[in-house]
């Protein structure tokens, strides 16, 4: 991430940084279990930080909406225990070795491990949504896993798939990432108590910038710093995945560099994996996908400027949910 960017969104962030150390209290306390490896594992990669930005997400948008519902840190720590359950799952389904620049669980504690644990997380956060007792919440956080793991098989369908379009893709993006997204932003609205047109401006903003951010961490894929991102670059491709920057690419590049990414999709293999990097480079596609994210970005801030206005406390929420949706047109890392 630029300079520019990584101080507006750790502005943004440091809004919550209270509520964020309930929450991690939340996640302290409801990890307990008498099995050992439960806690170690989900300890593991609930440590390796990252930004945490779904659960802050729902307790800015809870902060633009002047909601202070102690059930808000309980919800912010379901969304992290999902979010998590999914990486688990996500590391195994694609053998990856790396996440935020560490061994993946499955490295350290082997597949089963990490899948069972996995279960658990999803399961103590179905616990965790029955004790806030409201079934409008239930629904949406059903729902959303739901959708989710749909999301994933479609992924799973669609690998080594080099003919992928990109409708296909956005299906994926919209499941699998953005509608975490959504869930985390619209459960603020329902806490607050929020009539339907701001309720949808919320899931709106959500579901935009949970689809920007995807976009962004797939171009970055390809232009990012593995240091920074703490992944290797090209595990997408080395993966089978199809993504934006590769779909815009071979739009773009000469029929042979087409034919070559192909078959680097179908067969997996990286040894040409510098050549395609050059090509997805030079050949203007990741511009594309930039664009796209861009567009996104801006559907958030539309939709944040389209909430009910306050007082200051609850403004500065809304800035720090524009600075969030701003600080993807230049995210780097």
């Amino acid at each position: 991430m630029s300079t520019s960017a990584a101080s507006c969104a750790a502005h943004a962030l440091s809004l919550v940084a209270a509520d964020m150390q309930a929450v991690d209290a939340v996640i302290e306390q409801r990890l307990g279990s008498e099995v050992p490896l439960v806690g170690q594992v989900a300890r593991y990669i609930i440590g390796a930080g990252g930004k945490r930005i779904r659960p802050a997400l729902l307790l800015m948008m809870c902060g633009a909406l002047g909601c202070t519902d102690p059930r808000r840190h309980t919800l912010a720590a379901v969304v992290e225990f999902i979010h998590t359950a999914t990486l688990l799952h996500d590391d195994v389904v694609d053998e990856s070795t790396l996440r935020r620049g560490r061994d993946t669980a499955n490295q350290v504690f082997g597949n089963a491990a990490s899948v069972l644990v996995g279960d658990f997380l999803y399961s103590r956060a179905f616990q965790m949504m029955v004790d806030c007792g409201e079934m409008r919440i239930m629904r949406v956080l059903a729902d959303a896993t739901n959708v989710i793991a749909e999301g994933e098989v479609l992924q799973l369908m669609n690998m080594r798939d080099a003919h992928l379009d990109e409708a296909a893709y956005l299906r994926v993006i919209r499941a699998k990432t953005a509608k975490l997204f959504e869930a985390s932003a619209r459960l603020a609205a329902i806490l607050a108590g929020a009539d339907a047109d701001t309720e949808d401006a919320c899931a709106t903003y959500g579901q935009a910038l949970g689809a920007a951010f995807q976009v962004v961490d797939d171009v970055l894929d390809y232009e990012g710093d593995a240091a920074e991102l703490g992944k290797n670059l090209g595990d997408d491709l080395r993966e089978g995945k199809v993504t934006l920057p590769v779909i815009c690419t071979l739009r773009r590049c000469q029929p042979q560099e087409a034919a070559l990414i192909r078959a680097a999709i179908e067969t997996g293999g990286s040894e040409c994996l510098d050549q395609i990097l050059v090509i997805v480079r030079r050949s203007g596609g990741l511009t594309e996908a930039r664009g796209y994210a861009a567009a996104e970005a801006r559907r958030a801030i539309d939709a944040a400027r389209a909430l009910p206005a306050g007082d200051s406390g609850r403004e500065k929420y809304r800035e720090a949910l524009l600075e969030l949706a701003a600080q993807l047109l230049t995210r780097r890392s």
